[in-house]
């Protein structure tokens, strides 16, 4: 009897500890599932917080990303539209350069042509046209070789043909053709004013003017020629007839100091008893 209330006793302990377990587990499983809603409640504000926080942060991510992609992009573009104007440019130098070349050659061909047709020219004597021709022949592509014999050729003519024109003028004066004289005479200068003949030239030119009454215009001719040192053959003569016009212009004092040059410098002359006699003359009279 005593082991069966000790029994039940035991049994009535057990009952009140499990029921004691039962509600603790009971408590535990509250407070767990409140701390599990507690914590359920914190992750989703963390979520919600950190969604709130990543969409900002990606928003300014793809901006950036976006942004340095453009300028990747802008910069590429700006490379191949440099290289492309490069490229042209380059197309466009060639294209110049191809059509000066081509024109050169052009040039070039058109310049044999010509120079042939100056050539034959230069063969057949033709001195008017080829001294007409020069100027324009002169700016054609020509080689060196072919400038210097044309221009050699073209001197040549200048002078064959001022010895012509002297000759005709010549010609004029001994028939007393005075205007056709210093049409000549004027026209041989032209040509040629430093030739051996251009003193001899200026004198028969200022001879003609004299007659024509152009005394100024002879005097201009004569103090020249009294002056040069090319030809010293025509000074005596250069200063008898300088003289004659100052005389006939009535520069009686130019004429005697020409007199007296004519005289200290070429004593022998055979203008020095016509040149002491005006001198005498002038003396008397003036």
């Amino acid at each position: 009897m005593h082991e069966a209330d000790d029994e039940l006793h035991e049994i009535k302990r057990e009952i009140i500890e499990s029921r004691g377990l039962v509600i603790k587990t009971n408590n535990l499983t509250n407070a767990l599932s409140a701390d599990i809603k507690s914590i359920a409640k914190r992750q989703q504000g963390y979520e919600r917080r950190l969604a709130w926080n990543i969409a900002p942060a990606s928003a300014v991510f793809i901006v950036v990303v976006f942004a340095a992609l453009k300028l990747a992009v802008d910069a590429r573009v700006d490379a191949i539209e440099a290289a492309s104007r490069h490229v042209r440019d380059d197309n466009a130098r060639l294209k110049d350069d191809l059509d000066r070349e081509r024109q050169q050659d052009s040039d070039r061909q058109a310049a044999e042509i010509e120079a042939a047709k100056f050539y034959d020219l230069v063969r057949q004597g033709r001195r008017l046209e080829l001294i007409k021709g020069w100027d324009a022949m002169r700016t054609k592509p020509l080689t060196k070789a072919e400038s210097l014999f044309f221009a050699d050729a073209v001197e040549r003519a200048k002078g064959e043909q001022s010895v012509l024109l002297y000759v005709q003028g010549l010609d004029a004066i001994r028939l007393q053709r005075w205007q056709e004289a210093a049409t000549a005479f004027e026209d041989s200068l032209r040509y040629d004013d430093a030739s051996a003949t251009a003193s001899r030239a200026k004198l028969g030119l200022a001879t003609a003017y004299r007659k024509l009454r152009r005394q100024k215009d002879a005097i201009t001719l004569l103090q020249q020629v009294a002056e040069s040192v090319t030809d010293k053959e025509a000074q005596d003569d250069a200063l008898e007839l300088l003289a004659l016009c100052q005389i006939e212009i009535e520069a009686f004092n130019d004429a005697k100091d020409t007199w007296r040059t004519l005289l200290r410098k070429f004593p022998d002359s055979h203008y020095a008893p016509e040149a002491k006699l005006s001198l005498q003359t002038l003396a008397l009279t003036h």
